[in-house]
C-alpha cells in the first residue's frame, strides 16, 4: 500500500489481537500513527519498546481526540464502558470497530453509548487467535489467511463500512458480513461451546484423585482435544456470559447427544454407535475443503487457529 490509507489509527488494548493489528498495519505503512492504549503502563513501554505503535497512553478519552478509526481490542466485558467512555470526545468522522467475539451485547452498549453516533461503529470480529496472550504474543501475520466477520448496522455508513474492511483486508484477512444474531450463534456452537466443553473436561479430571497419573499417561488426543483450555479463562469467562443466551441451548443439546452416546454404550449397540462415529468422520473429513474454499484457498492451505 503506498500512501497511508488510514490516518491516525488508536488501538485500544495492545495485547495479542490489538498487538497484531498494528504490527500488521505497520508493516503495510497502512497507518500514519499509530496510538495504543492500555491500562498497564508496563505494556504500553513493551509496545513502544518493540515499535509496535508510535504513542502509548493509558487516557483512552484523550488518544481518541483526533483519531481517525478507533479499534476496541479488549476483553467484551470491557468493550461496553470503553464505549460510554469515549463517546463524548470522538471527533465528528472518526470510525469505531471492535474485535470483540460476541456482537449481540456489545452492539447494544454501542447504541446506549453512542446514541445517534451509533453509525459510526461498525461491530468486528476477528476469527484468530492463539492460546497465548500479551503484547508479547503479537505478530503481523496473525491474520493472514482468516476469517473477519463485520456485523454491520443498519445506521452505518456504506463508506464506514468498506474502510473497516479495506482494514482488515490489508492485514491479509478475509472479510465477509453477517447479521449480528447470526454471528453469535454461529460463534456460539463453532468457538464458545467448543471452548466450554474443554474447559469441563480438563476441569473435570483435574478435580479426580489420579488425576496426576491421567495427565501424565494422557495421549495426543487429550492434548489436541484439550489445547484450547489454556486460553485466558476471564476472557473465555465473559465471552461465555455475553452469548449464553445462545450457548444454554447448546448445552442442552450436547447433554441430550451425549445422553444418546451413553445409551448406545448402556444397550451394548455397537452398530449404531459406529455409525454416530461414521457421521462425525465424515463431517470433519469435509471440514479442511469447506474452510478453504470459504476463504478461496487452496485445499493444501493451513487455515486452523485458535478463534478468540
Amino acid at each position: 500500500m503506498a500512501d497511508p490509507a488510514f490516518g491516525h489509527v488508536v488501538i485500544v488494548g495492545i495485547g495479542l489481537i490489538g498487538g497484531s493489528l498494528a504490527r500488521a498495519l505497520k508493516a503495510q505503512g497502512a497507518t500514519e500513527r499509530i496510538t495504543g492504549v492500555a491500562r498497564s503502563q508496563q505494556t504500553l513501554d513493551r509496545a513502544l519498546e518493540l515499535g509496535i505503535v508510535d504513542a502509548a497512553m493509558r487516557d483512552v478519552s484523550a488518544a481518541v481526540r483526533d483519531a481517525d478509526i478507533v479499534v476496541l481490542a479488549t476483553p467484551v466485558a470491557s468493550i461496553n464502558a470503553l464505549l460510554a467512555g469515549i463517546s463524548a470526545s470522538l471527533p465528528e468522522q472518526c470510525v469505531v470497530t471492535d474485535a470483540g467475539s460476541v456482537k449481540g451485547s456489545i452492539v447494544d452498549a454501542a447504541r446506549q453509548a453512542l446514541g445517534e453516533g451509533v453509525s459510526r461503529f461498525v461491530p468486528g470480529h476477528p476469527i484468530a487467535g492463539t492460546e497465548e496472550s500479551g503484547v508479547d504474543a503479537s505478530f503481523a501475520t496473525l491474520f493472514q489467511h482468516r476469517r473477519v466477520i463485520l456485523t454491520p448496522l443498519r445506521e452505518n455508513r456504506p463508506g464506514d463500512v468498506a474502510l473497516i474492511r479495506t482494514m482488515w483486508e490489508s492485514c491479509g484477512a478475509v472479510v465477509s458480513e453477517m447479521p449480528v444474531d447470526e454471528h453469535d450463534a454461529i460463534l456460539a456452537a463453532t468457538s464458545h461451546l467448543p471452548h466450554l466443553l474443554a474447559f469441563a473436561l480438563v476441569d473435570f479430571l483435574s478435580a479426580r484423585d489420579n488425576q496426576r497419573e491421567i495427565f501424565a499417561n494422557s495421549a495426543g488426543g487429550f492434548r489436541d482435544f484439550t489445547r484450547i483450555a489454556a486460553s485466558n479463562p476471564v476472557m473465555w469467562r465473559d465471552i461465555c456470559l455475553a452469548n449464553r443466551e445462545q450457548l444454554i441451548p447448546l448445552l442442552s443439546e450436547i447433554q441430550a447427544q451425549l445422553s444418546s452416546y451413553r445409551s448406545l454404550l448402556e444397550t451394548g449397540d455397537g452398530l449404531a454407535l459406529e455409525q454416530a462415529f461414521e457421521r462425525a468422520k465424515r463431517a470433519r473429513d469435509e471440514l479442511p475443503g469447506i474452510v478453504a474454499a470459504s476463504l478461496g484457498l487452496p485445499l493444501e492451505e493451513d487455515t486452523g487457529g485458535v478463534e478468540e
